[in-house]
């Protein structure tokens, strides 16, 4: 029997400009609906456990800051609690993040995950499309030190695109970009070096 993840941690997949300020693209909305009928299907464990909560994750990815309400976390958090998440979990949303890496390691360093500690008996949970899953666990293993079935996959069911292709070349970057890093502040600095060196590349090579 697989245990139930009683933390959860739902990945966005972005915000849109509307006529009325940011909305969640319907791929966002898809990873919300999916934490919450977790949650619904395993009442019982939610409501026992003592440390159970649900953490949305993404800051806002058109600029270094959002005005408050309109981050993917936020965002999220919100149509999550209008279903009726409150009556199950705890939620928390981490508004800092513009890329997966990030997702995980500022939750980390918000402690957002309290105190738990993941096993294979107490997992944590990944909320996300099946495609975005892989890399997910990848980054887990460099950033929380997780791997195995102390990760539990909670994937979205509704249809998306694969960008089967782009996630691959992403998948093998972050996979020799981020050998050796060990915690949330070494995995940040190297992403930095890496955006620092794609950016020289970037202006180096020629337009056509």
């Amino acid at each position: 029997m697989t245990p139930t993840a009683t933390v959860l941690l739902v990945f966005g997949r972005g915000v849109v400009a509307g006529d009325d300020g940011y909305r969640l693209t319907a791929e966002s909305v898809a990873r919300t609906e999916a934490a919450v009928a977790y949650v619904r299907a395993h009442a019982e464990e939610f409501r026992r456990a003592p440390g159970a909560r649900v953490v949305f994750t993404g800051g806002w990815p058109h600029g270094p800051a959002g005005a408050p309400g309109f981050r993917e976390g936020e965002l999220m958090r919100a149509l999550a609690r209008e279903a009726g998440l409150d009556a199950y979990a705890r939620s928390a949303a981490e508004t800092r993040s513009r890329t997966t890496l990030q997702n995980l390691a500022h939750t980390v360093q918000d402690g957002l995950l309290g105190a738990a500690e993941f096993t294979a008996r107490r997992p944590l949970g990944l909320v996300t499309h099946p495609w975005h899953l892989p890399r997910v666990r990848l980054l887990a293993a460099r950033v929380l030190g997780l791997s195995g079935p102390a990760l539990a996959d909670v994937p979205v069911t509704a249809p998306e695109p694969v960008p089967a292709r782009r996630e691959r070349a992403v998948r093998a970057l972050s996979r020799l970009g981020y050998l050796g890093v060990r915690t949330p502040e070494a995995s940040l600095r190297r992403e930095r070096a890496l955006s620092r060196a794609a950016d020289r590349i970037g202006r180096l090579t020629p337009r056509r």
